[in-house]
């Protein structure tokens, strides 16, 4: 893989720049890397609930985490798709066809990782659903993402509720389609939001120091309507409580519960959770571009393990599997996990450039795409 270095003086005690991959945005790399190993601190750490007790804050990382990896989905593909100048005729059919066989992959690896059997909610079957349904968007202007991510963060939830009644009343709410789309834990039908918000990122000019404080501002902005609408309807509907979300009302065919609308905790599905998990996105994304530019040295193993996401997610994965860890080892482990990804990520990508999932997934797809 080509390597492009940043030209410096040579100067005595000067150190040698690091490498960076060709045409990357690191930021969206720390990003990714932060998403990688917070999903990791869901699984392996005792999360509990959030408070503001400095104690319970390492519990950000759970359902946020996992967001984030969506959102910055879209961003790939608006990247892999034009960028802030959206492909088009035969270089949109060309980006298509990469973003499906991209979403194979992804698919048949979070197969793979179903079938070692692991306490871990595999997430890579939904995103490559996620991959699929962003595909007639791929032309659309910023503003028409961002309404219609609004409105299936409004609306989809009520819709999710109903699907759910249903195919639970069927007895089908364990079969492999209904888990991807309705009663997963990452429902591809409401999270569709995250996909479309993150394509509407990647159509921005990501580079602009206004846009890097567009995308914190807004993100902190819908954060606090997002989960501040939470607490609210928490406080009106079942006082004092941690709600469960929608997911209690899918065997109560036929009746609705405001409470299961109402807060905005992990993995609850409301439009509150959405909302404020996608602000939250947004702005780490943002704050990411600008600490990646300002701190590259710093930043750089945290980049390096989101460069070769799949790679390392794959990996933990495998891990777990072979070490048959408990139920939340707790986060000692996430410790040793986390300090061990960081130095053979960035040793792998000194070393060897791309991570070995992300060399097959970009030369296959570019094959099956054509000149």
């Amino acid at each position: 893989m080509a390597l492009r270095y940043e030209r410096v003086a040579d100067r005595p005690g000067r150190a040698r720049p690091l490498p960076a991959a060709s045409g990357r945005i690191a930021g969206l790399d720390v990003a990714r890397g932060l998403a990688v190993l917070g999903m990791f601190g869901a699984h392996l750490g005792a999360t509990g609930d959030l408070s503001w007790s400095p104690s319970s804050w390492a519990s950000l990382v759970e359902g946020r985490s996992s967001v984030l990896f969506a959102t910055l989905a879209g961003v790939s593909i608006a990247l892999l798709s034009g960028g802030a100048t959206p492909a088009s005729g035969r270089e949109l059919g060309r980006a298509r066809t990469r973003v499906l066989v991209r979403a194979a992959w992804v698919f048949a690896i979070g197969g793979v990782l179903e079938v070692l059997g692991t306490f871990v909610a595999i997430i890579l079957g939904v995103y490559a659903v996620l991959f699929v349904l962003a595909l007639p968007f791929l032309r659309w202007a910023r503003r028409w993402l961002l309404l219609l991510a609004g409105a299936i963060a409004v609306a989809g939830p009520f819709l999710v509720l109903e699907l759910g009644q249903w195919v639970t009343a069927q007895d089908r709410s364990r079969s492999a389609f209904a888990a991807l789309t309705v009663t997963g834990r990452y429902p591809a039908l409401i999270w569709w939001t995250f996909v479309l918000v993150g394509l509407a990122v990647g159509r921005s000019d990501l580079r602009s120091a206004r846009v890097r404080l567009t995308l914190v501002a807004g993100g902190a902005l819908a954060a606090v309507i997002g989960y501040g609408g939470g607490w609210l309807s928490t406080a009106r509907v079942e006082p004092g409580r941690r709600l469960a979300g929608m997911e209690q009302g899918f065997g109560q065919s036929g009746r609705w519960d405001a409470a299961w609308f109402a807060g905005a905790e992990p993995h609850t599905g409301t439009p509150f959770e959405l909302v404020g998990s996608a602000g939250v996105a947004v702005a780490v994304i943002g704050v990411c571009l600008v600490l990646a530019d300002l701190l590259p040295r710093l930043t750089w193993p945290l980049g390096a393990v989101g460069a070769m996401a799949l790679s390392v997610y794959t990996a933990q994965i495998a891990a777990i599997w072979l070490l048959d860890l408990p139920l939340q080892p707790g986060w000692d482990v996430w410790v040793r996990f986390t300090a061990s990804t960081l130095v053979l990520a960035t040793a792998w990508r000194l070393r060897m450039g791309r991570g070995p999932l992300e060399r097959l997934l970009t030369w296959s797809s570019t094959r099956a795409a054509g000149p």
